[in-house]
């Protein structure tokens, strides 16, 4: 938790150098805030009933906006910074008579709760820093693939389909998720499912970098006997009732039915809002640098859906 600490300081006029009183109070806030309406960002504790808030409105923007994302996943902010002046960007310290539920969030602030004491800075700076970290979610962490070695992630592109290995959920192209192609009992206990890989055929290349993963001849894409859905691991044509494996992993199946297109991609995307503040002038305290923590919002965890390339 941030302990941001409010000193007092009562100045006398001498003709000697004098340094006063220094009153000290601590308050505990946690290290995350939250957000809501156009780009109003706040942090509320019960006990005493407090709260930081930062309402921008020199500019007309939304949550969304500052996460947007251009079709390669690329943000188009990182970085914002709004001149704190009383007039269009607002930074408060308020207490009230009772937690601040609902407070800022609402058009019209619950009835019960009152404000004891505002204190509003007129100067200052905001700085807003988003990021954003991309994952396929498939089961191998991304720095696991690493194919070649090199410590670029950006360059391992193991299906040549111009999506890099730690962004594409299925990492040979042959419409089967990575996450259904890999080890996930962890048998070894070592927590990295490339070191115990399941390879139906034997051939030495995993199932997930195998295009043809029960070594029959037709390539696992191609094995769409039952359902021509860009998925073979729903066709099941086998008579056997002892046959319990789908037909891209059984080598006594070897019907070609081509398949029509690749899958598209779901990548999931994390966003992260962080906000320092500077020069804060509030009546009771000045902050030279205050950290205002990190955002605490589930929806900056979404996904954006890839085309793969053109099907041959």
């Amino acid at each position: 938790m941030k302990k941001l600490l409010y000193v007092f300081l009562s100045v006398f006029t001498f003709i000697s150098c004098d340094d006063g009183d220094i009153i000290t109070e601590e308050l505990d806030f946690e290290d995350t805030f939250s957000a809501c309406g156009e780009l109003v960002f706040y942090k509320i504790k019960e006990d005493p009933a407090e709260s930081l808030s930062l309402r921008i409105t020199s500019v007309s923007k939304t949550l969304d906006s500052l996460i947007a994302t251009d079709d390669n996943g690329v943000l188009y902010l990182t970085e914002e910074v709004y001149a704190i002046n009383g007039t269009s960007n607002f930074f408060n310290y308020r207490r009230y008579n009772t937690t601040p539920a609902d407070f800022f969030c609402n058009d019209v602030p619950p009835s019960n709760i009152t404000i004891t004491n505002d204190e509003e800075s007129t100067t200052g700076t905001a700085t807003v820093y988003i990021s954003l970290v991309e994952d396929d979610n498939d089961g191998i962490p991304a720095e696991m693939e690493d194919i070649n070695g090199n410590g670029d992630l950006t360059d391992d592109d193991s299906d040549g389909d111009g999506i890099p290995d730690y962004l594409d959920e299925d990492d040979d192209g042959d419409n089967v998720l990575t996450r259904l192609e890999i080890d996930t009992a962890d048998a070894d206990g070592d927590d990295d499912p490339t070191t115990n890989p399941i390879d139906t055929d034997g051939d030495g290349i995993p199932n997930y970098l195998d295009t043809d993963d029960d070594g029959d001849g037709v390539e696992t894409i191609d094995e769409e006997n039952d359902s021509q859905d860009e998925d073979p691991s729903n066709d099941f044509t086998s008579t056997n009732p002892a046959i319990t494996v789908a037909d891209y992993l059984n080598d006594a199946v070897s019907n070609t039915v081509a398949a029509t297109a690749y899958k598209d991609h779901d990548i999931q995307q994390v966003f992260k809002i962080t906000i320092e503040l500077r020069s804060i002038e509030l009546p009771s305290i000045t902050y030279d640098f205050l950290d205002f923590g990190t955002l605490e919002d589930t929806s900056l965890t979404t996904e954006r859906t890839v085309e793969d390339i053109p099907f041959p």
